[in-house]
């Protein structure tokens, strides 16, 4: 395995683990919950 291999693995793996990440926070269960925190940082304790 050379080091063009092992480049492509990790972008890929990367990759992967990216749209993971997002599609967990979008998922439709936790999507009502994410923009409840997201509003609630605009609510709370506004000067």
């Amino acid at each position: 395995m050379d080091i063009d291999t092992l480049r492509i693995a990790v972008t890929l793996a990367s990759l992967v683990a990216f749209l993971g990440i997002v599609a967990w926070a979008y998922w439709p269960a936790r999507r009502q919950e994410m923009e409840n925190k997201g509003r609630s940082i605009l609510e709370d304790g506004a000067p």
